[in-house]
């Protein structure tokens, strides 16, 4: 389950590595069930009366927070569609175990040069078809960055690809390399301040992850990626399990402080 040697190479030199079929395609059924079955689970309790109370981020963006997790609703107004649910392991044992499965752990131990890692943060994406919204240039850094700013370039993701992801239905493009850069430039006239100026680097070098599904992609926290819209007919799921070396505090125990993202580039 460790990085071969070229596998470790990859990593240090492009910032992320994919792995096909890491999961196969019973275990990935199990998961689409559970993920549904949450996703119903949530958001009819966040839709009934006083399900939870509601805010707004960046450009109207609206959140809402209920079933002890954060529910990113889809961009367009009104809609009733769950983009994003963070943390999410919680909500349903399948997720839960994912966090001891060493097709993550282990390869995630390398990532991080740590002996051993634990959870910081996890999300179940969703991009439905024909409504799945875009996620602009950005990197994790500064999400974690408000939370411990100390640790945030230690923590490193993976991605476990529920459906196939390609340019269709919104699949992910990362700039290789771009870790090696640090903290990447934010977009200071974009309201939540959070992402990246596309306008003070090479956009340009972007690639296209075509991800099976079932395929396992492990990325840092200081690589640059976005995803476009979904604009085929077909869903894009996928479950992302944050890791950060073992004996430090879950996310949701760190204190949110938006404002030290002005700290940053």
């Amino acid at each position: 389950m460790r990085f071969s040697a070229d596998e470790a190479a990859h990593y240090s030199e492009q910032g992320w590595l994919l792995r096909a079929g890491a999961f196969a395609e019973w275990e990935l059924a199990a998961l689409r069930e559970a993920a549904e079955e949450t996703v119903a689970a949530v958001r009819a309790s966040a839709l009934a009366p006083g399900g939870g109370p509601e805010f707004r981020i960046g450009e109207g963006h609206r959140l809402q927070i209920s079933s002890a997790t954060v529910i990113q609703w889809e961009w367009r107004e009104g809609s009733q569609e769950v983009r994003l649910l963070e943390p999410v392991t919680h909500l349903h044992p399948r997720f839960g175990a994912l966090w001891e499965d060493l097709r993550l752990v282990e390869p995630l131990r390398d990532a991080l040069g740590a002996p051993a890692v634990a959870p910081f943060t996890c999300k179940l994406n969703l991009k439905r078809p024909r409504e799945g919204s875009e996620f602009p240039w950005h990197q994790d850094y500064p999400y974690w960055y408000v939370r411990t700013p100390e640790h945030a370039h230690e923590i490193a993701t993976a991605i476990l690809f529920l459906d196939a992801a390609d340019g269709g239905n919104g699949g992910l493009r990362v700039l290789p390399g771009s870790h090696r850069a640090g903290p990447a430039p934010r977009d200071r006239a974009e309201p939540s301040q959070f992402l990246a100026d596309a306008a003070r680097f090479d956009a340009g070098r972007e690639r296209l992850v075509e991800a099976p599904a079932g395929s396992l992609l492990f990325f840092g926290s200081l690589l640059l990626h976005r995803s476009t819209p979904n604009t085929s007919e077909r869903p894009r799921r996928a479950l992302l399990l944050s890791f950060q070396p073992a004996g430090r505090p879950r996310q949701e125990a760190l204190p949110f402080r938006p404002h030290r993202v002005q700290e940053l580039p």
